[in-house]
């Protein structure tokens, strides 16, 4: 088959003109183009925003979770949910790589690989769903999917189980750029912290911002917070919601001292938690939003109400090195790994 756009433009059915992510609907026939990658896919990791609305949607029932799932890639050509605008990602099996790229990139056939962009630019063909796993975000799938010359991918590494990897690699953005925001003596604040995201960040946050830093976590349940507190990668954990913003303000400034947080990472997957986040935080600090529910408008509309003048960075998925980075957690922090393993794998 002829070569096509490295970025995946070619396979851009409407509206014509945009890129796969963007786009309403892309091309899912798996003949891949000679710049392309076939995947057999075993398991789609669905983000958690996307999931949350699937379930809430398809009243939790798998049946109507499966129908929801087919009815969105049938219709799309891609898992990209029309609600959250939000994918996930997946792990399989190399099945056939386009000659073009043969020798080229690092990868042969039956390589076991997880994709690190988003499903919501993918072209995926699902023939069947085998097992939902609701708790974990996790679908056994047969499916086929393709990956574009740009796409980033992460080898599964030997001595991680396959689930596991896929739980992690799913939110590797999140503690790569924590690890790249936090400064020693820096005092973080992580909402969600008891998440899956939230525990990897917190680990790296405690790790950078040394022993002259503050870490603090707060999380929404009583599970989750003492999720927190039994890690013991937060100096304080504290249980509330991100969407009360005054609430979340008032406990900040408090076990601040009135100075607020130098940086806010925010982890959750429900709406309307911006200006919690941003009250939080200090004049001239940092929020990370790594969170599929945040609102631009709502972000930048509400610190210019307040007057607050603080960086506000979108949660990108990718930085370099991220996949490493956020493995390396497992491999450094038992207590992580051992929680991750009853959790995820």
């Amino acid at each position: 088959m002829a070569k096509g756009c490295k970025f995946g433009s070619h396979r851009v059915i409407e509206p014509k003109g945009v890129l796969p992510q963007p786009a309403w609907k892309i091309d899912n026939t798996m003949e891949i183009y000679d710049n392309e990658i076939l995947i057999d896919v075993k398991t789609l990791n669905i983000d958690s925003a996307s999931f949350t609305q699937i379930k809430k949607e398809a009243g939790n029932e798998d049946e109507k979770i499966a129908k929801k799932m087919l009815e969105i890639v049938n219709e799309r050509g891609k898992h990209h949910n029309p609600v959250t605008g939000s994918g996930g990602m997946l792990v399989g099996t190399v099945k056939q790589i386009g000659k073009d790229l043969e020798g080229k990139i690092d990868l042969k056939v039956g390589d076991k690989i997880a994709t690190l962009v988003s499903l919501s630019l993918t072209p995926l063909k699902i023939y069947e769903i085998k097992e939902i796993r609701k708790e974990i975000d996790q679908v056994d799938v047969e499916a086929e999917a393709i990956i574009f010359e740009s796409g980033i991918y992460a080898k599964l590494p030997d001595d991680i189980p396959e689930n596991l990897a896929l739980s992690v690699l799913d939110v590797a953005g999140a503690p790569a750029q924590t690890a790249k925001l936090v400064k020693p003596g820096d005092t973080v604040f992580i909402i969600g912290a008891g998440g899956k995201s939230g525990m990897l960040c917190s680990y790296e946050a405690k790790k950078r911002a040394g022993v002259t830093g503050k870490v603090i976590g707060m999380g929404h349940s009583d599970r989750s917070t003492k999720r927190i507190k039994d890690l013991g990668f937060c100096d304080v954990a504290i249980q509330g919601s991100a969407a009360q913003a005054l609430d979340t303000y008032k406990i900040i400034d408090e076990v601040t001292n009135g100075e607020l947080a130098d940086i806010t990472i925010n982890c959750v997957n429900i709406p309307n938690t911006e200006m919690g986040s941003i009250m939080a935080t200090k004049d001239n600090g940092t929020v990370y939003f790594f969170s599929m529910a945040t609102s631009f408008t709502a972000a930048a509309l509400g610190a210019e109400g307040i007057g607050k003048d603080v960086t506000m960075i979108v949660g990108n998925g990718y930085t370099k090195g991220h996949a490493e980075i956020a493995l390396n957690v497992l491999r450094e922090s038992e207590k992580i790994r051992d929680l991750f393993e009853k959790m995820y794998a």
